[in-house]
């Protein structure tokens, strides 16, 4: 199968799951006290879901042209990936799904969303710091210290790190 099949197959399923799943759950069972009317104000939470679905989108399309690999774990890119919005954070794929899940819960007026993106960027960053660098050190060695080194994990950096 074509990578790029492939790796928006690995983002359609797990941000079914994360992104879709997850708060309709939320939203369907038991968390009226968790919500808060915004009326038409709401609409404004569609910025972000655009935003953080594009940033999905453009991950995983550099992930499979570049990286000749998917965003799923079992399937990672064989390249290391550094460039495009790589350059500018180390993960901006989970910063585009945090951006979907606040849109959400803006759009829907769901606090119970929100304290679930709030959970969700802490698994992140837990996954992050014990499995997901760690392999990557292993994979990439020198090549991804010094990646580290000039890209921050989380806040993005204004200005995009130069090209090696």
């Amino acid at each position: 199968m074509n990578v790029i099949i492939r790796s928006f197959a690995a983002l359609t399923l797990v941000g079914g799951i994360f992104l879709v799943g997850g708060p309709y759950f939320l939203r369907s069972y038991g968390t009226g006290l968790l919500s808060y009317p915004l009326g038409g104000a709401g609409l404004v939470g569609v910025v972000p879901i655009v935003l953080g679905a594009t940033i999905l989108s453009w991950c995983a399309l550099t992930f499979a042209r570049l990286g000749k690999g998917t965003p799923a774990p079992f399937d990672p890119p064989k390249v290391l990936v550094a460039s495009g919005l790589y350059r500018v954070a180390r993960n901006p794929m989970y910063l585009g799904a945090e951006l979907v899940l606040i849109g959400e819960a803006t759009v829907f007026g769901s606090l119970a969303t929100l304290i679930y993106a709030a959970a969700l960027l802490l698994v992140f960053h837990l996954f992050l710091v014990s499995y997901e660098e760690p392999n990557l050190r292993r994979r990439f060695g020198v090549s991804y210290e010094r990646y580290c080194e000039a890209v921050p994990r989380w806040v993005p950096r204004l200005v995009p790190q130069k090209r090696a």
